[in-house]
């Protein structure tokens, strides 16, 4: 495989380091404490609270498939990518596992959810990625098939959400059947939809969050962003041109 020097890891998305803190492509699930291997209901009860014990008690239950599923990812990286020892690290700690490769890092973690403590969630993390080229690959997408499902974005600068939801409130007719917003009562944050493109944009202020109904490969959120981040290019206002 031909191999590039280290690059800037935000060329992958043609944004500057001046707007982006860092990229994220994230993945989630979730499912029942009870159905986890180290479960077992003769002498465990599932949780009623999210909490620094009741986590630390998640972490030992989801101990088997958090190893299972981070030995099977290392060996499929090390196979498909062609790494060597020097290339790829995997360490395992209490709830989370951590990949490091050369050209990106992939993590793991279980979490109670916190509205309903009986459910575990499941987070998968690509970030890190150091070579933008590395997202055209076969091998490297087929990895992560399905895997994710948002791309997120920490701004290096936080924006005024109030000023997002002003501008897209003051395009015109023609803009307006294109990008729209909705936001709770306070404004504290708020989420853009693009006519034409199957996701939605959620913004806090100090990140964004590019919200795919269904999971895909990284080039396949990368490629969708680009058509939401077209429709932001062209627009006249300020606020919203700035924003990607």
């Amino acid at each position: 495989m031909n191999r590039t020097r280290l690059l800037d890891p935000f060329m992958a998305f043609e944004i500057p380091e001046t707007t982006l803190a860092s990229v994220h492509l994230v993945g989630r699930s979730d499912g029942a404490v009870k159905t986890l291997s180290g479960f077992r209901k003769d002498r465990h009860t599932v949780p009623d609270a999210a909490n620094a014990t009741t986590q630390a008690f998640l972490a030992k239950l989801a101990e088997t498939e958090i190893a299972d599923e981070a030995e099977r990812l290392f060996q499929q990286t090390r196979t498909v990518l062609s790494y060597k020892r020097r290339d790829l690290s995997l360490d395992l700690s209490a709830g989370t596992a951590t990949m490091t490769a050369r050209d990106f890092v992939w993590e793991l973690a279980y979490t109670l959810s916190e509205e309903n403590p009986s459910r575990y969630e499941v987070t998968r993390t690509l970030h890190s990625l150091r070579s933008p080229s590395v997202l055209h690959l076969a091998e490297f997408n087929a990895l992560w098939e399905g895997a994710f499902s948002s791309l997120l974005f920490s701004l290096a600068k936080s924006v005024a959400v109030e000023a997002i939801i002003d501008a897209v409130e003051d395009l015109s007719e023609t803009e307006d059947a294109v990008l729209q917003v909705t936001y709770p009562s306070d404004g504290s944050e708020c989420t853009l939809r693009v006519a034409g493109v199957d996701a939605q944009v959620r913004c806090t202020g100090v990140s964004l969050e590019v919200i795919f109904p269904r999971g895909g490969t990284p080039l396949q959120l990368v490629e969708s962003f680009a058509a939401i981040r077209h429709v932001f290019s062209l627009a006249k206002e300020t606020a919203l041109g700035r924003l990607l």
